[in-house]
């Protein structure tokens, strides 16, 4: 077998499959793989299989896509696709030629599945299909001469072909006007429309196919075409005078207008009236007469002709809204005296006092818009006079109304012509009556005392803000004149008090489950002017208080930002000069929640709309300063002190790492260790403590880390952070009754640089509660000691004390049998002690005492235990410290000879029972 004949046989299997496998997942990969090998199949590759047997295969793929069911559905693509392979299978079967009917099923195929392809976008198949189709057509055609005779009659055959080839020739049509191929498109066309004389059915089909083409071309600004395809349209439809609907042709002529105006409104004028012309003489409706004055205006039409054209509109009965949107068409075109003038015509004929309001408000609002003021005014008063006659708008047209009025009065705010706007405003005002005051009036009594303020006309405002406050109290704008006002008046209390309710309305806006973005905007934006203006007028406790919720509530990285800074500003100074108190602390705490949502607005994704990495690092290292300097503030309250060195450690983190950051880092994290450190001690609970040392413990490593990288960059041998973090480090470990302790301290034996005072200290950490490591304090002592022996003058009280520690935790006060370590090395130690003792003057003498009476008790603690060499040994070493005492000397002397005596006595008469019942000295002995 060739390679063909692999191909052909995978490809018989996969159609096997597919027909069989109903419901199989993979029969999208299935129908590609068919879709994908058809092109490389031919006859030959098939040659062992008859005619019938492809053809078997090709009906049997037609028809499994027609009538696919079950839980796997194709879509239409994938349908096109299995057609177009059963059409392909169909056309290598000459069969398929052989006869009439297999070649009109040819032609029926690929029309479908031309016309799938062409809905798929697929054009290049699609016209491959169509080509194929014109092929079978033709072919059918020779077949229907060759078997035409004087005696048969094949005209209605004949027009069966005809039609085919019609619709084949509008699908070629349509694929070529979608490829931008118009000429193609256009002969194709020109084809079907001689066609129609045989075919008048077609004519509609043809006129909305044509319109459909033109509407496409003009979208994309192909308006040469489109005009082709819309003057075509309309010849085509005006073929089939009965059927063909009026409406559709002058939408068609419409559209064809439009499109003279887009393509060059100077150049086409002509051309795009006639349309417009012929489409109201067609079938006459708004959207035609709109449109036409629209052409009039874009030429160069005289006054005269507009009016005429504006009059005809009248005598058509249009509607009133339709009529004043000619006028205002007309007044945008600056054609005002036509506009004008069709605005009295229609305000005399209107017919009803809804019509006549309407036009009325219509001709003012025209005439604001262009100036003329004095004579707006005049038809405002005429509107006023009537209102208090009985004459009232509408509520639609009272809404416009006033809405016509704000709107000037708007206007002229903006010019800061704040006099002509309360004027406005005024006229709106003489509208209301008490029964009719609502959210609406308080807000022209907001906008009202705005005017007013500006005019330094503060009880007028005052008297507004009054008014707006009783009909809407829980606006946003109410309260802040409220707040204005009571910030010129010197009214603290109640300005604090307006700032706290703006607030409290922003909070509930936040809750409510709507779109409240613009609210809330507004909201923030006054808060922030509210600010400005306290400070701008000496008030610092509202304009703090204004901060600070600004801070809270806005969502804008640089609006908190800049709010917590000028917030710090202002309190900062003031904490500095405050003692210790509880007003202090609730300062320190408001000022360390800025800071914390400082920091989580820094934290944010940085993008356009947000800071860059340089600015954020500048925003962060203020805070960072700042966030230090209110710990050291706080150094009479450590807890409060540790969160700000936190904060900073942490606004550090966005600042570039060089050499001041991780010191600065270094030492925050260090402070903080020590605060936690102080906590897990004074801990009530046992979880309490845990959590304090476990915190601690994180601090210790990423200090670690910052201790690296500062060891990297230069010489940090006075700084004592390695010794720090070591006993940190230890105490935590110790205090958790870390397992790992012992293999923690390996390494630390051996560290070189450690002084005396470090491992004395680990001794104490070591038996400090709940800890209890007595064989490392031993071992921290012994080293104390080593160093001590290696240094040339030796400091004799810490050494005394050091020894004593040592001695005491060997042998313990009370022990028995079981001693930490063997008598031979604590002998050492007091043979050590005594020999310092020996060569100098400063040894204290109540160390030698606790020496004395250790060593005593010792000898005593041996005899009863039998071992009465030792007890003779350690007793005789209580003597060589008594020859050292002085002053205490003659206390000791006399009891410890005869004691001693007594022991050597007993020794040599075996009655240690009373010896060792009077032998032992206490402390205070």
């Amino acid at each position: 077998m060739d390679n063909d004949d692999f191909l052909f046989m995978d490809f018989k299997e996969v159609t096997e499959n597919l027909v069989t496998n109903d419901n199989s997942p993979n029969i999208p990969e299935a129908i590609d793989r068919l879709f994908n090998d058809i092109a490389n199949i031919n006859r030959e590759s098939m040659a062992e299989m008859s005619d019938t047997q492809i053809e078997e295969i090709a009906v049997n793929l037609w028809n499994w896509a027609l009538t696919k069911r079950g839980d796997f559905h194709i879509n239409e693509e994938q349908k096109t696709k299995i057609h177009y392979v059963a059409c392909k299978l169909l056309s290598m079967c000459a069969a398929s030629f052989a006869s009439e009917q297999g070649i009109q099923r040819l032609i029926m195929m690929n029309t479908k599945i031309g016309s799938g392809w062409l809905d798929a976008g697929n054009f290049r198949i699609a016209d491959e299909c169509f080509q194929a189709a014109e092929v079978n057509l033709e072919q059918l055609y020779t077949k229907l001469i060759e078997r035409s005779s004087p005696e048969t009659d094949l005209t209605l055959e004949k027009m069966a072909v005809e039609k085919d080839h019609f619709k084949v020739l509008s699908y070629q049509a349509e694929s070529a006007v979608f490829q931008g191929d118009f000429q193609k498109a256009s002969m194709c066309v020109l084809q079907c429309k001689d066609m129609l004389v045989r075919l008048p059915e077609m004519i509609s089909y043809l006129h909305e196919l044509c319109y459909k083409f033109g509407s496409e071309t003009q979208k994309n600004n192909r308006y040469e075409e489109s005009s082709f395809w819309l003057s075509q349209s309309y010849d085509i439809g005006k073929m089939d005078k009965v059927s063909t609907d009026t409406e559709m042709l002058a939408q068609v002529l419409r559209l064809l207008a439009i499109n003279y105006l887009d393509w060059d409104g100077t150049k086409y004028y002509d051309k795009a009236l006639n349309a417009i012309n012929l489409a109201n003489k067609e079938h006459l409706n708004p959207a035609g007469l709109f449109l036409k004055m629209k052409i009039l205006l874009r030429g160069e039409t005289a006054n005269e002709e507009l009016l005429e054209a504006v009059m005809e509109i009248l005598h058509l009965d249009m509607s009133l809204d339709f009529c004043l949107n000619i006028a205002k068409l007309l007044m945008d075109h600056e054609r005002e005296s036509v506009g004008f003038h069709f605005l009295d015509v229609i305000r005399e004929r209107c017919n009803s006092s809804e019509n006549t309001g309407k036009a009325h408000l219509f001709y003012i609002d025209m005439l604001l818009q262009r100036k003329e003021e004095q004579l707006a005014k005049e038809k405002i008063e005429e509107i006023i006079l009537a209102h208090h006659t009985g004459r009232q708008l509408t509520a639609g047209l009272m809404i416009w109304l006033h809405n016509i009025l704000w709107r000037k009065a708007a206007s002229s705010f903006e010019v800061q012509n704040y006099t002509d706007a309360l004027h406005w405003y005024y006229y709106s005002l003489r509208f209301y009556s008490p029964s009719e005051m609502d959210v609406d009036f308080a807000k022209l009594q907001r906008n009202m005392a705005c005017c007013y303020l500006n005019l330094q006309q503060f009880d007028k405002a005052k008297e507004a803000v009054a008014e707006a406050e009783r009909h809407d109290p829980r606006n946003v704008f109410t309260q802040f004149y409220v707040f204005k006002i009571a910030v010129i008046e010197g009214d603290s209390q109640r300005a604090l008090q307006a700032i706290i309710t703006l607030e409290d309305i922003l909070a509930d806006e936040e809750s409510e489950d709507n779109d409240v973005t613009a609210e809330r905007g507004s909201s923030i934006m006054l808060l922030s002017l509210a600010a400005q203006f306290a400070l701008e007028n000496g008030q610092q406790i509202v304009a703090e208080k204004a901060l600070e919720y600004l801070a809270q509530r806005s969502e804008d990285q640089e609006k908190v930002l800049t709010a917590t800074k000028c917030l710090i500003h202002l309190v900062f100074p003031k904490i500095a000069e405050m003692p210790e108190s509880e007003d202090k602390m609730k300062e320190m705490d408001r000022l360390l929640t800025c800071l914390n949502r400082a920091f989580v607005k820094l934290s944010q994704p940085y993008g356009e709309e947000a800071f860059s990495l340089e600015s954020r690092a500048n925003e962060a290292q203020w805070f960072r300063k700042m966030a230090w300097n209110l710990a050291v503030q706080s150094d009479k309250d450590p807890v409060v002190m540790r969160e700000f060195f936190i904060l900073s450690y942490k606004m550090s983190q966005f600042c570039p790492p060089d050499k001041v950051i991780l010191i600065a880092r270094k030492t925050c994290l260090l402070m903080a260790v020590a605060v936690d450190l102080e906590q897990g001690r004074k801990a009530s609970t046992t979880f309490q403590q845990t959590m304090f040392l476990s915190r601690a413990l994180e601090e210790i490593h990423k200090c670690h880390e910052i201790w690296n990288l500062l060891k990297q960059a230069g010489d940090f041998s006075n700084d004592s952070c390695e010794k720090l973090l070591l006993l940190y480090e230890f105490e935590v470990r110790a205090k958790l009754n870390d397992p790992s302790l012992e293999s923690f301290l390996e390494p630390v034996w051996e560290l070189p640089h450690l002084e005396c005072k470090t491992f004395e200290t680990i001794a104490i950490i070591a038996m400090e509660t709940p800890a209890h490591y007595p064989s490392i304090a031993l071992k921290a002592l012994k080293k104390v000691l080593l160093l001590y022996k290696k240094e040339e003058s030796i400091d004799i009280s810490q050494y005394s004390k050091c020894m004593h520690s040592l001695i005491n935790l060997a042998v313990p006060d009370g022990a028995s049998s079981v001693e930490l370590c063997p008598l031979e090395e604590v002998w050492s130690f007091f043979e050590d002690a005594l020999s310092h003792i020996s060569r100098t003057n400063d040894y204290p003498e109540m160390e030698i005492v606790w020496l004395m009476i250790k060593s005593w008790n010792i000898g005593v603690l041996m005899f009863s235990k039998s071992k009465y060499v030792s007890a003779e040994k350690w007793c005789g070493l209580a003597l060589r410290f008594l020859a050292h005492l002085t002053s205490f000397k003659g206390s000791y002397e006399t009891q410890m000879n005869m004691l001693y005596s007594q022991l050597v006595e007993a020794l040599n008469s075996n009655r240690g029972a009373v010896f060792h019942e009077h032998g032992y000295w206490s402390k205070t002995d």
